[in-house]
């Protein structure tokens, strides 16, 4: 008897699909944020500071999936069973490498380790507090604490006023609103029916769509007008294929795409960005 052969598609999809319930994915794209800006900015890689922004987010998004787990049972049921089997033990790790994170953050004598407290007060806001209510509340939300990222690299290096690290938090802000709008058309039902105001909910998912691809453009003009200018040095060019690549996912964003679309296609693409990058720094 021949052994029963292995389907390499399903493994990858099952693969990938771990990686986005148990939230690793999200944290390694985070964690691609902080390389980006290192990059961008002309600074040294710290393996620290990479650590510390992989573990805040898995604490967070591990947190997050727990108090949000009513919505997804209808948006990502899938997901909300994986986190109703390993949920707590996903916290549990996530705490123990937040306060690790923590813990090298004092220790290294970093000027705003204080700070760390922040992104587990901004989940209680956005979760247990109710703000994700609120119309484009939730979207701001997401994308300021995204943007933290570029700002927390400022602080750990000393250089929080450089023209880099002000483009990048202004920048990964507006891109991670603007995916966080296109991530709540899958949420529809869920939403409507825990009374949250995405704009999905408000204006639909054509609308929705158009005013992504609109946000896009007007986020792509900037980059192009300050590469022009030389406010930007060149390596900034690869932020242009990013935003296309935005545009491309807001378009063909439905309510009945899978988690793979949404969970990786979606939140790879500050992963992507750091790949390039990091391609250009050894090729250019």
């Amino acid at each position: 008897m021949s052994a029963p052969t292995t389907n390499p598609r399903a493994v990858f999809t099952d693969v990938i699909l771990f990686l986005v319930h148990s939230n690793l994915l999200i944290s390694l794209s985070a964690t691609s944020v902080a390389l980006s800006t290192m990059l961008l900015a002309d600074l040294a890689v710290d393996p620290a500071a990479l650590f510390i922004v992989f573990a805040v987010t898995l604490f967070v998004y591990s947190f997050n999936r727990l108090t949000d787990i009513a919505e997804d049972e209808q948006n990502v049921p899938d997901r909300a069973s994986f986190v109703r089997q390993y949920g707590v033990w996903l916290l549990a790790i996530g705490a123990l490498l937040y306060l690790a994170a923590t813990a090298v953050a004092i220790v290294r004598g970093i000027p705003g380790a204080p700070a760390m407290i922040v992104p587990l007060g901004v989940a209680v806001l956005y979760s247990v507090v109710g703000l994700k209510r609120i119309l484009l509340v939730k979207n701001l939300l997401v994308g300021l604490s995204w943007g933290l990222i570029p700002l927390g690299v400022g602080v750990y290096y000393g250089v929080l006023r450089s023209v880099d690290i002000l483009f990048l938090f202004g920048f990964i802000t507006a891109a991670l609103t603007i995916a966080a709008v296109v991530f709540d058309i899958k949420d529809i039902a869920g939403d409507r029916a825990e009374g949250i105001k995405s704009v999905p909910v408000v204006a639909g998912p054509a609308r929705t769509r158009q005013f992504a691809v609109a946000a896009s453009a007007v986020l792509g003009a900037i980059v192009v007008l300050l590469l022009v200018v030389d406010v930007l040095h060149r390596q900034y060019v690869l932020l242009v294929p990013f935003i296309c690549y935005m545009i491309g996912y807001s378009l063909v964003a439905r309510r009945d795409r899978t988690p793979l679309f949404y969970g990786f296609v979606i939140d790879s693409e500050h992963i992507f960005l750091a790949l390039s990058l990091v391609c250009w720094e050894l090729l250019v």
